[in-house]
């Protein structure tokens, strides 16, 4: 192996749980909410599938379907698709539905898992090239250099910036020429077989990581540096 793509979400980072997430809201917001309710307010946004990089919706209501589909073709479309489903759940603000996705885009709400800093600067010690290739609808780039991560990457590849979405090949090849990589030595690590297994079809080797808590998953992808040795 030569190079090596990253999903982001799930694979090198985890976004926070949706109490926190509804919680610093509320905070920043100066609106108070007593603490069973929050829970209870926390539980339906999950359910619904309004945090992004959270669970996926029980449901999606017919009315967004379209939108939740092409979600990651688009800022704003993928906006439209999680204010919608964050708006399932009735708030003591309306205004809290946009702060609530305004918040999960800031470096604040995400955490590296523990070992991405060790196997992203062991791939460059390495030699090796590194690609972070991402379903998602705003820049994910201020969070790598908050958290330290972005000297160990090269190229990003998000499907906002080129209305594709993985699984699409197409996603993939701009991802290897972004990176001057040959697919049949690039690795593609991620944890969702469905959207990052997509990467197979151009020859690449894949490898999934469980999409866990950062407490639940600390050494996930150090079998990275063992698969590309």
């Amino acid at each position: 192996m030569t190079s090596v793509l990253f999903d982001f979400s799930g694979t090198l980072f985890r976004i926070e749980s949706a109490e926190s997430w509804l919680r610093s809201v509320l905070g920043a917001a100066g609106v108070a909410m007593p603490g069973p309710e929050l829970a209870g307010k926390a539980r339906a946004l999950e359910a619904a599938g309004a945090l992004p990089g959270g669970a996926a919706p029980v449901r999606v209501p017919d009315e967004l379907a379209e939108r939740w589909r092409m979600r990651d073709a688009s800022a704003e479309l993928h906006r439209a698709a999680f204010t919608g489903l964050c708006r399932q759940v009735p708030l003591p603000d309306p205004a809290l539905h946009d702060a609530l996705y305004d918040r999960h885009m800031t470096p604040a709400a995400w955490s590296p898992y523990p070992d991405a800093l060790a196997v992203l600067s062991g791939l460059r010690e390495h030699g090796l090239r590194v690609g972070v290739i991402s379903n998602i609808g705003w820049d994910l780039r201020p969070v790598f250099r908050e958290h330290g991560l972005d000297a160990y990457v090269d190229t990003y590849t998000l499907s906002y910036e080129h209305g594709v979405q993985k699984p699409d090949a197409r996603l993939f090849t701009i991802a290897c020429e972004e990176l001057g990589a040959d697919p049949r030595t690039t690795l593609m690590v991620g944890d969702d077989p469905s959207a990052d297994g997509g990467a197979a079809a151009l020859g690449c080797a894949v490898h999934f990581v469980e999409h866990l808590p950062t407490a639940e998953r600390p050494d996930g992808l150090r079998p990275v540096l063992e698969l590309v040795g």
